[in-house]
């Protein structure tokens, strides 16, 4: 639970490749990067924020090898962007501006390791939800999905109500919720 298992893009490719490889072989046609964690935030959490480029750019090209491995199948590689684990303005001391820069950096080591599209996932904040759909949408028009994580009730830890967050959503111009 102390690890950061985005890192394994770097240390083990092997092992990363072959957990695609079984999505890929079990008739996935999308898979994500290993990069749910890989913001500088929580890189930072595990002294790795200088290797935030080459984590996610690998992630995505490790995709990208199993699908090229892979002839006669049709699949996408999704750029996995999780939260960054802190809070935003205006239930925290970080800006917007912040936040969408912190996504955004991500999102360009993303692309270059060659994403088809982008799942932004679980996040609690619609506010930090929608500095991620920003930062990509500064960087590309590429496809997004977006999720959030709900309780029983269908609320967001916050309390935020299905109506709310399915609005705020379809005004980003998602593609898929």
């Amino acid at each position: 639970i102390n690890k950061n298992f985005d890192l394994l893009n770097l240390q083990q490719p092997e092992l990363v490749k072959e957990i695609h490889h079984e999505y890929v072989q079990a008739g996935a046609q999308i898979i994500e990067t290993n990069t749910f964690g890989a913001n500088a935030v929580k890189l930072k959490m595990h002294g790795l924020q200088d290797q935030l480029v080459s984590i996610n750019r690998q992630g995505a090209e490790l995709a990208r090898q199993v699908v090229a491995e892979t002839p006669g199948q049709e699949v996408l590689v999704s750029g996995s962007m999780g939260p960054l684990g802190l809070k935003i303005e205006p239930l925290g001391p970080t800006s917007f501006d912040e936040a969408k820069d912190l996504f955004k950096a991500q999102a360009q080591a993303l692309l270059a390791g060659g994403v088809d599209l982008f799942t932004v996932e679980t996040f609690t904040s619609l506010d930090e939800l929608t500095q991620a759909v920003r930062a990509i949408r500064e960087l590309c028009d590429l496809p997004i999905i977006a999720s959030v994580t709900v309780d029983e009730d269908g609320r967001t830890p916050l309390g935020t109500k299905p109506q709310r967050f399915t609005s705020v959503l379809h005004k980003l111009e998602v593609d898929a919720i």
